[in-house]
């Protein structure tokens, strides 16, 4: 009877995973606030309450402080127990779909996202946990890139789109720089091919990606690569299934040459000063900002910039029409709420030309391979119907009187080939999970429910989770 599937394993696997549990001090049950376990439909239901208003109660009256009595740290106590940083954590979770799914994960690209005023390091992510936790109950599993290092892109894109969102921290490294990723185990090239795949797997059964920061500069580099790997590949192909007259494919190769001439001799200037020359020099999509931005700023909707005739109109047009056709939820709130305040940490900045000419770039393949699809559909080229729609810019801030980020906030749309159903991911350039000081929980009491529930940054980070798990 060796080998028979009814004698049993002299070492259980079930046994083993709750053994490891108990060692690494896991739940399994999502949720730790409410009397019931957290589900994807319980904590859409408590982010629409929150949003509702400003002034109602917690929905976990006696239990809206998570720090009583506790240290708010990673991997030392739950709520904040998850932390992957080898195989062992992920082939433990990956044995645990009721968890995974019903959380959020956050990445981690460095292991803090700058010094603050105050000379503290700001571990960013821990305010996700605590915010989403206090909120909806929403439980948060890390992923510290800079310190576990990633060695399969897609498939760690897989398993964060399984769950409720990817929340992608910042950090302070230059998306510029190569050089200053050094001395974490993830390089900027790993980094930048986990975000490639995080903006090609926004499917209908995923979750939104909301990228802070550095992530919102990690996620323009990568739309760059994106279109950059499409005009590569499609002018490398001879031919496509059932185009037997080339039609398609030509199609497709003349839209791509002229993507690449216009982002070839596309430059980047800021007051007056030419900082890149076209899509291949480094500081094409990410710049340093004319000045530093720290501190409280007012989020202001997205004006065309004076001065930007350098900019093909086409590119301007393009971005308009988008505008026009869809909603990035930030825009919408900057024109129902009250004066939006959020906190700005950052010395690089997205640059608007490499924003308004990914759009067009975007838009563009969009509509020439809308006829083509089914052609596509069974080459090589199969992965293009996974790239975004468009790309809008949706606000930016004043960093004094002459300096701007004219890219504070973006909405990367994607749209159903067959139903036309659109799906929305989410960049910032500032930090909505961080309140006026700039200082991460654990080194700063706990924020209350009310205040929460009043902070502009909270509530436009519960806003995007809240539309994005919609979809």
């Amino acid at each position: 009877m060796t080998g028979s599937p009814f004698v049993k394993s002299p070492i259980d696997p079930s046994a083993m995973q709750a053994t490891l549990l108990q060692q690494m001090g896991w739940r399994t049950r999502p949720g730790i606030l409410g009397h019931h376990a957290a589900s994807p439909q319980s904590i859409h239901a408590l982010l629409g309450y929150f949003l509702n208003d400003r002034d109602s109660p917690t929905p976990f009256p006696g239990r809206d402080l998570l720090l009583d009595g506790g240290l708010f740290e990673w991997g030392v106590a739950p709520p904040l127990e998850k932390v992957i940083s080898s195989r062992v954590e992920l082939d433990l979770l990956l044995g645990l779909p009721e968890v995974y799914r019903h959380s959020v994960a956050v990445i981690e690209p460095w292991k803090n996202v700058g010094i603050n005023l105050q000379g503290e390091e700001v571990r960013a992510s821990k305010n996700i946990a605590y915010i989403l936790q206090q909120v909806a109950d929403a439980d948060s599993i890390l992923y510290p890139v800079w310190e576990s290092g990633v060695t399969n892109h897609k498939r760690l894109a897989s398993i964060l789109g399984a769950g409720i969102a990817t929340v992608v921290q910042g950090g302070n490294p230059s998306v510029h720089d190569a050089a200053s990723f050094d001395g974490a185990r993830a390089s900027l090239e790993d980094i930048l091919c986990l975000t490639d795949e995080l903006l090609l797997h926004r499917f209908p059964s995923s979750g939104p990606s909301i990228f802070i920061c550095l992530g919102h500069q990690l996620a323009a580099a990568s739309h760059i690569r994106l279109i950059k790997r499409a005009v590569r590949e499609v002018a490398n192909i001879a031919h496509l299934p059932l185009d037997v007259d080339r039609t398609a494919i030509n199609s497709l190769q003349r839209v791509c040459e002229r993507i690449a001439q216009v982002g070839a001799t596309l430059p980047v200037i800021k007051n007056g000063k030419t900082l890149a020359e076209g899509w291949h020099d480094t500081l094409f999509a990410v710049a340093p900002n004319e000045q530093v931005e720290v501190g409280t700023r007012r989020l202001l909707p997205y004006r065309r910039r004076g001065g930007s005739t350098h900019i093909p109109g086409e590119l301007h047009e393009a971005h308009a029409l988008v505008a026009d056709e869809l909603e990035g939820v930030i825009d919408t709130m900057l024109k129902m709420e009250r004066d939006l305040r959020i906190e700005m940490f950052h010395s690089d900045e997205v640059n608007e030309e490499a924003a308004l000419f990914a759009n067009w770039a975007y838009k563009l393949l969009h509509d020439t391979l809308v006829p083509m699809r089914y052609q596509i559909a069974v080459s090589p080229l199969s992965w293009m119907l996974a790239l975004p729609y468009a790309l809008e810019i949706l606000s930016q801030t004043a960093v004094d009187e002459s300096n701007w980020t004219e890219v504070s906030t973006t909405c990367i749309y994607y749209k159903d080939w067959e139903t036309h159903t659109v799906r929305r991911s989410f960049t910032c350039q500032f930090h909505p999970e961080l309140m006026a000081d700039i200082r991460d929980i654990g080194k700063r009491d706990g924020p209350r429910y009310a205040e929460l529930k009043d902070n502009d940054g909270v509530r436009l980070l519960v806003r995007l989770l809240y539309h994005g798990m919609q979809e």
